[in-house]
């Protein structure tokens, strides 16, 4: 008997995570660390658990996530994304509810580049009279 897994890739910032839902007992693991653990900002940890508690589905998956690049912040909101995603993949009918609290969305605001010439994106290099 095979066990369904669903996917889901969630992007925030320059972080990227790959998030898999299996049935279980609601085991959250990021990097095969505990959430709780990888996570030590209790608003990041509430965060990343979110989409779940919206659909009522906690207890229900173990959630097994790999993430890079960003920091915390962006990790965080990654999974919360990729999350979304995979529960959308295991229920077409969560979608509604998903979508009203804004999960289904990618977070497109990025660091802006610093342009030549300037200090940095848009912060000038202090002008001198003498």
């Amino acid at each position: 008997m095979s066990e369904v897994e669903h996917y889901g890739t969630g992007r925030r910032k320059n972080a990227v995570a790959r998030v898999f839902l299996r049935p279980g007992t609601g085991k959250f693991l990021v990097n095969s660390r505990e959430a709780d653990t990888y996570f030590k900002n209790p608003i990041l940890r509430t965060a990343v658990r979110f989409p779940l508690v919206v659909t009522e589905t906690l207890e229900r998956f173990d959630t097994l996530v790999t993430v890079r690049g960003g920091g915390h912040a962006g990790q965080a909101g990654a999974i919360r994304h990729g999350l979304a995603r995979a529960l959308l993949a295991s229920n077409s009918e969560l979608r509604g509810e998903l979508r009203k609290q804004g999960l289904l969305t990618r977070d497109a605001r990025i660091k802006e580049r610093k342009k030549y010439g300037q200090k940095g994106a848009r912060a000038r290099f202090q002008f001198s009279k003498r």
